[in-house]
């Protein structure tokens, strides 16, 4: 099947009340665990690449790897530049294949931010690609997204400014955050200011950043072999499941399919310090993601046989 925008499965999540998981993945077998799990699993899935992954990696071969896989595929896959900064990010982005891409302008004056993503949005729609962006501030770091406190989203700001620039999906600021370490306590999601966006954007899907959970027993395999991670901590996964039936329809996931994957290959590496096959090791982190990824679809997003 040939990728999709978000809209072609945007609208189905938000009728249907699901959301969609949206992986980032740097290489082929995080890619391929994704893919593999989302076709098993009957489940629409959002792949997406940050520009530190396009620096890694290249542009091109990340576009080829999704692009050859997703051909065999029966479920919908769709491509997305994550945490885009500039329209050159964006514009790159839609040149080279993807097929939504994020302006991350939140950090800008308000309308600076509206400016910039009205127009990555004329230019990308011009070419069937839908676009994504974001009000509020998430703490945390996440490569080149960094910031120190949550600016929750506010919806009569939101609302203005899905109606002045025309975006396709919003991400809001309802208190989750970025990386592996997003809470000093206990998690307290602001499912209120969901609630208000919703009212005044019935029709506009939204996303949730900074939303890994961090599961406890993917950290202790880890660490069992050798890993560092105290205080690793997430969103809680029943938060995310109620937030996933209203109308978030894209969740982010990055740090969890990092420490899965580091799991697998610490694990087989420690087991069998003679091994240097790098298929072997590298097939036990494909694993380990592909288990992390049927768990949110089935349990957490509920997009399982959704496609």
């Amino acid at each position: 099947m040939e990728l999709c925008n978000s809209k072609q499965v945007f609208d189905k999540a938000l009728n249907g009340g699901y959301a969609i998981g949206a992986f980032n993945f740097v290489n082929m077998e995080v890619l391929k665990g994704i893919l593999s799990t989302a076709e098993a699993n009957k489940s629409p899935v959002i792949v997406q690449c940050s520009t530190g992954a396009i620096k890694y990696a290249g542009i091109d071969t990340l576009v080829a790897m999704v692009k050859s896989i997703a051909k065999d595929m029966s479920v919908p896959v769709v491509l997305n530049l994550d945490h885009g900064k500039t329209f050159e990010d964006c514009k790159m982005a839609v040149d080279a294949g993807f097929t939504n891409v994020m302006i991350d302008a939140s950090s800008l004056p308000y309308e600076e931010n509206i400016a910039l993503t009205k127009k990555v949005v004329e230019y990308a729609h011009a070419k069937n690609v839908t676009v994504e962006a974001e009000l509020g501030v998430l703490a945390g770091v996440e490569e080149d997204v960094v910031a120190a406190t949550n600016i929750y989203t506010d919806p009569d700001q939101a609302k203005d400014f899905v109606d002045r620039t025309n975006v396709d999906s919003l991400a809001i600021a309802i208190g989750t955050s970025h990386g592996t370490h997003k809470f000093k306590g206990e998690a307290k999601l602001r499912l209120d200011v969901l609630a208000e966006v919703e009212k005044r954007l019935p029709n506009t899907p939204l996303v949730l950043h900074g939303a890994s959970s961090i599961p406890k027993s993917i950290v202790e395999e880890a660490e069992k072999y050798g890993a560092t991670l105290g205080g690793a901590n997430g969103v809680p996964e029943d938060t995310l499941s109620e937030a996933c039936k209203h109308h978030i329809c894209k969740v982010n996931v990055d740090s969890d399919l990092k420490i899965a994957f580091t799991a697998g290959l610490r694990r087989h590496l420690t087991l069998n310090p003679d091994n240097v096959d790098i298929r072997k090791y590298n097939s036990e982190g494909m694993k380990e993601v592909s288990n992390a990824v049927e768990y949110k679809m089935q349990q957490v997003f509920h997009s399982a046989n959704r496609a």
